[in-house]
């Protein structure tokens, strides 16, 4: 397998090392792939639906999900409807909606994780907010409700200041914050990725194998922050997150060393 696509950084220190040095890849047969999808696999597009994978991706994610026997997993924010409307005709395991939604197999129905959909009343309340400016767009998730300014990045401080108001104004409601590239997004409490990760790993085909998670942004850190005790191997994209055992510089670099761990298995 080729390293060179990914630099590591030793954990408990900030300066980078040669990927000759960092941790081995476990063979596939071992391990369980767990791929965050925007930022990470997919560029960043000036919306959430004109994200697209490209052609030799669509080739090389089939291919790890047959020589993982099964155990590679989407975990993304988007809604498993979304996830699949982007990688049709092509289905995955998955953790969506932050952990609410999950799919252990391409077999199996997806089904909520013990996550209720958001208020109505919350949700028209803070996809108002989008009012504010007309270059922001609101994401209805149904387990969150996501409001990306990419087209209005200007808009950040006044979108934070009236979410902040929405919740001052509902100290009770059990709601998060979570702040991402250019995003906004309000979830309910008690999920994140890393509960789904956690409740995916103790399902077969990925139970008892060493997970290897990929991710670039801040709601990425929960699993970031989980992958020791799992003994597993954890990388982030476009910066140096705490923790992690290596990074990658953008997605192309992600897509490429998927490509490169098929060579070598």
């Amino acid at each position: 397998m080729n390293q060179d696509l990914v630099e590591t950084v030793p954990k408990k220190t900030t300066s980078p090392t040669s990927a000759a040095a960092g941790p081995r890849m476990p063979p596939l047969n071992g391990c369980a792939l767990l791929l965050d999808i925007d930022g990470t696999l997919l560029d960043l597009a000036p919306s959430p639906h004109e994200v697209r994978v490209p052609p030799k991706l669509a080739k090389t994610l089939p291919a790890l999900l047959s020589r993982t026997n099964g155990a590679l997993a989407l975990v993304s924010g988007r809604s498993l409807k979304d996830i699949d409307r982007i990688f049709a005709p092509m289905l995955f395991p998955a953790v969506g909606g932050h952990g609410a939604e999950m799919r252990i197999s391409v077999e199996n129905e997806a089904v909520a994780s013990r996550a209720p959909p958001m208020n109505p009343d919350l949700i028209r309340r803070f996809a108002a907010i989008a009012a504010l400016n007309p270059g922001i767009l609101v994401e209805d998730k149904g387990y969150s409700l996501a409001l990306h300014f990419r087209k209005a990045p200007d808009a950040e401080k006044a979108i934070y200041d009236a979410v902040s108001a929405i919740r001052a104004d509902l100290p009770n409601a059990p709601i998060e914050v979570l702040p991402g590239k250019l995003v906004c997004e309000i979830k309910h409490a008690g999920f994140t990725k890393a509960t789904g990760v956690t409740e995916l790993m103790a399902h077969e085909p990925f139970k008892g194998r060493q997970p290897v998670f990929i991710g670039d942004d801040i709601t990425d850190e929960t699993v970031f922050a989980i992958m020791p005790d799992m003994k597993g191997l954890s990388f982030s994209v476009s910066r140096h997150a705490k923790g992690v055992d290596g990074h990658f510089n953008a997605p192309r670099d992600v897509r490429a060393w998927l490509g490169h761990l098929l060579e070598g298995a």
